[in-house]
């Protein structure tokens, strides 16, 4: 595969996506250290441990596979999370990306709720449908994560099944472990009625902030 995942700078009202780098570190370690119950299932640094964190994205980064972003808060300009494309597939041309999962998503507790989050998947969408022209995109997470498999649905991914014993599993406990992984996709055909909806959620974040 000739295709190589290089995640430019998308920007919106409520969030600014930024390719992740060391500069992003402290910040990051800060929005870490709130409340962490919603993590449970979720990969998310402590605070001493981001610069590892960072070193282990670039390192997906350097083999293509992996686009890394920290999310931007443009309220603050202080970095309140991360995200990332991942997994490119291109099946029917070397230099053609036909999928791409969008994941290891987090944000601080903070920034949950406020449409960081929506709006980072219509940026993060909308870059892989209208710029790449991809034909899916898809989106995972532990299948017994409740919060976050709502999350992904409320930004109009479709859920598609799970696949036991899937991936690496994050939950505390569990090290050296696999997961059950829901998995959720936006094809190019729903591409559209996602985009519409994801910009009436954000537009009214905007219009409250």
């Amino acid at each position: 595969m000739s295709f190589v995942l290089e995640g430019p700078v998308l920007e919106g009202a409520l969030v600014r996506l930024e390719p992740l780098g060391h500069r992003h570190a402290a910040e990051l370690a800060l929005a870490a250290t709130g409340d962490r119950e919603t993590y449970a299932f979720t990969w998310v640094p402590a605070a001493d441990e981001v610069d590892a964190y960072v070193d282990a994205q670039l390192a997906r980064a350097a083999t293509g596979r992996l686009a890394p972003y920290a999310q931007i808060s443009t309220a603050t300009g202080r970095a309140v999370g991360a995200t990332a494309y991942w997994e490119p597939r291109c099946w029917l041309a070397d230099d053609r990306l036909d999928a791409v999962e969008v994941g290891f998503t987090w944000l601080a507790r903070s920034a949950q709720g406020t449409g960081v989050n929506a709006e980072a998947k219509l940026l993060l969408f909308r870059h892989a449908f209208e710029e790449w022209g991809v034909s899916r995109v898809d989106l995972k997470t532990d299948a017994r994560n409740s919060r976050s498999r709502a999350a992904i649905e409320s930004v109009g991914a479709r859920f598609e099944g799970v696949l036991r014993n899937w991936s690496r599993s994050w939950a505390p406990g569990e090290e050296g472990r696999l997961r059950d992984s829901a998995i959720f996709s936006v094809t190019a055909a729903e591409w559209p009625r996602c985009r519409e909806r994801l910009e009436e959620r954000v537009n009214g974040f905007v219009a409250r902030s």
